[in-house]
């Protein structure tokens, strides 16, 4: 017969001893991440990494030179921030936590573009769980009550507008004009001016200047640099490495509560953005893949980070600034239509497929491959059944 004490003492080692067992699945720690053959899964991805080497993005590697090639079209269009030369095509394929096959300088720090939205998205998500914003349905005027927001039209816009990219904002930023972001091919400066303007949360545009309004309302909310949101509160507890930087432009920045800030910017349209490894990129996908969850640590609420895939009406296949395959009207008919994805000027993706468990980062993918791409990977994965 077991002694009081003795009850005691086994209870206390399963407290101990909890978090051991509740972990099953693996997580790498910081600076490694282990390794299986493909094999030992039954696939091949011989092709696909060969399929990601030969098909690289055909821009420049000079990517001031790239983006100013890309952007040209767009009036005023200037670089406000940094930019950084790329590499070659890299990337990694993550099963069930573990890396399966990789390519190219997965170390190598470059700019990523728009996969930078989906990092900003994610501090949306943190002021929602800190409850800094009660709710993504609020009007933002209520957060920023300098000229950002008024107007009858820009008082309407709620936070879910600015993550869903159908706000319709109105205004300038940085010197930036919302009209003069991706206008129409057609029609004078005049007319893209006096546009009509579309009823917040009816009509999807993508605009890297209403996206810089979400990152500069966000910096008033939390009072603090993002960049620094970010590191404490993800990019720290996931393990990334120190070498990623998230910049703004020259002139983003603000004065609050007497401290000069940068307020970021959501992209690389005018330099800026985020600039980052591959290996930090699959981290931070692999935490979505997660629900949230990284080794016992509920980095982020599950249900807000399930929630990045709410679409509007206006794009089903665009959820808080990642993009979607819905079944209804999905983009890649053969592709598994649960998955989500951050996607970036010049081939940068982050691609979370849940129903097989696998995080796919590829950079310097010429974009028009991408569907190509992830279908050599279903290939192998329905070879494998």
């Amino acid at each position: 017969m077991l002694k009081k004490s003795d009850f005691f003492s086994i209870i206390l080692l399963g407290l101990l001893f909890q978090p051991i067992f509740a972990q099953t699945k693996y997580f790498p720690e910081k600076g490694e991440w282990q390794e299986k053959q493909d094999s030992e899964y039954n696939l091949d991805l011989t092709q696909v990494v060969e399929f990601a080497q030969n098909n690289e993005y055909s821009g420049a590697k000079d990517l001031r030179q790239a983006i100013l090639k890309g952007f040209e079209h767009e009036p005023y269009h200037q670089i406000l921030g940094p930019t950084k030369g790329r590499g070659g095509p890299a990337g990694m394929i993550i099963k069930d936590g573990y890396l399966i096959a990789k390519w190219g300088d997965t170390k190598r720090v470059d700019m990523t573009f728009s996969v930078t939205k989906s990092f900003l998205s994610t501090t949306a998500l943190i002021a929602l769980d800190k409850g800094l914003i009660n709710s993504l349905d609020q009007p933002v005027k209520n957060f920023v009550w300098d000229k950002t927001f008024e107007g009858t039209h820009n008082a309407k816009i709620t936070w879910k507008h600015l993550l869903q990219q159908t706000s319709d904002w109105s205004g300038s930023l940085w010197g930036s004009y919302d009209w003069a972001d991706r206008p129409p091919r057609e029609g004078s400066i005049d007319e893209w001016k006096a546009r009509k303007l579309n009823e917040p949360g009816t009509h999807f545009k993508y605009n890297d200047v209403r996206v810089n309004v979400l990152a500069y309302s966000l910096l008033q909310v939390f009072r603090e640099p993002l960049p620094k949101v970010l590191k404490k509160e993800i990019m720290d507890p996931i393990g990334a490495s120190p070498t990623w930087r998230w910049f703004g432009y020259d002139n983003s920045w603000v004065s609050i509560d007497g401290f000069k800030m940068q307020s970021v910017s959501g992209g690389g349209h005018s330099g800026g953005g985020m600039f980052i490894n591959t290996e930090d990129m699959a981290r931070f996908g692999y935490l979505f893949l997660n629900e949230g969850t990284w080794k016992d640590q509920q980095i982020l609420p599950a249900n807000l980070v399930n929630e990045i895939t709410d679409s509007s009406e206006a794009n089903r296949n665009y959820g808080y600034m990642w993009w979607l395959n819905r079944a209804e009207e999905p983009q890649w008919e053969s592709i598994n239509r649960d998955i989500f994805y951050a996607a970036g000027f010049g081939g940068n993706f982050i691609i979370v497929d849940r129903t097989n468990d696998m995080v796919i980062v590829t950079r310097w993918l010429e974009p028009s491959k991408l569907e190509k791409f992830v279908q050599l990977v279903n290939k192998s994965l329905n070879n494998a059944k």
